[in-house]
């Protein structure tokens, strides 16, 4: 079978094309990182029984990704799957100062997803297959005092999954939403959190069990499920303390 994974080159990404790979699927591989996206398929390729195609885009910019989507249709007929493990976070002086830092914010947690999301579901309700693999985070449920751009527009992204799984209720697309806590990558990399990072790995692991089933929003590390239960029905007085603690 063959998937595409948006944001490939590291992380949570890099994981899930090992994943993918060595269960002999074809994998297309996207990343603004050209040299690592090189690296990723030539060690893929040497291990696994699997065909990697690479593309360098910039997902940040909203005319890079319409022209990989315009010049790569025949790579999107073909495709079983995608997945989209792609994060970008700036600090709130940076997004709220600069509209364009802004814009490149909501394009890379958001824009790509939809853009790509709304070609490749019109070639799954033709082919009557397919799945959509997206990745939030529990930010997005309260405000906080850091990364509110951050959280705004992984927020938007869960409301576009919840959309499509109500949409897709009677097709046989899979739409499956990963809400996830802290996770060891460069995000979380030299920061003292009060709780424990998830492991990638251990997440794309779950990911792949998970690829043939309908709808499910599954939260990782699990024990955030509580949480954002907690955070989303409480009163905020009472839980804002807690938020900065996390933050």
């Amino acid at each position: 079978m063959n998937y595409l994974i948006i944001g490939a080159s590291s992380g949570l990404g890099r994981d899930l094309a090992y994943k993918f790979s060595q269960n002999s699927h074809n994998v297309t591989l996207v990343s603004r990182d050209e040299r690592d996206l090189k690296a990723l398929q030539s060690d893929i390729e040497s291990k696994f029984n699997s065909k990697v195609s690479i593309y360098d885009v910039d997902c940040s910019s909203h005319e890079k990704v319409n022209a990989f989507i315009n010049t790569n249709l025949d790579v999107f007929k073909h495709l079983d799957g995608v997945l989209f493990p792609i994060g970008m976070m700036f600090d709130d002086d940076t997004v709220q100062n600069n509209i364009l830092k802004t814009n490149e914010l909501l394009q890379a947690n958001y824009g790509v997803v939809s853009h790509i999301v709304s070609t490749l579901i019109k070639i799954f309700e033709e082919k009557n297959s397919g799945c959509i693999v997206g990745f939030g985070s529990v930010s997005a449920y309260l405000g906080r005092e850091v990364n509110s751009g951050y959280a705004a527009s992984k927020r938007a992204l869960e409301s576009l999954f919840e959309s499509l799984a109500v949409t897709n209720i009677k097709k046989n697309i899979k739409i499956q939403f990963y809400v996830l806590g802290y996770l060891e990558s460069n995000m979380t990399f030299g920061k003292n959190l009060i709780l424990p990072k998830g492991s990638t790995n251990e997440l794309a692991n779950i990911v792949y069990k998970n690829i043939n089933k309908k709808y499910k929003k599954i939260y990782f590390p699990f024990w955030w499920g509580a949480i954002s239960f907690v955070l989303k029905v409480l009163p905020f007085v009472l839980i804002k303390n807690f938020i900065k603690l996390i933050k």
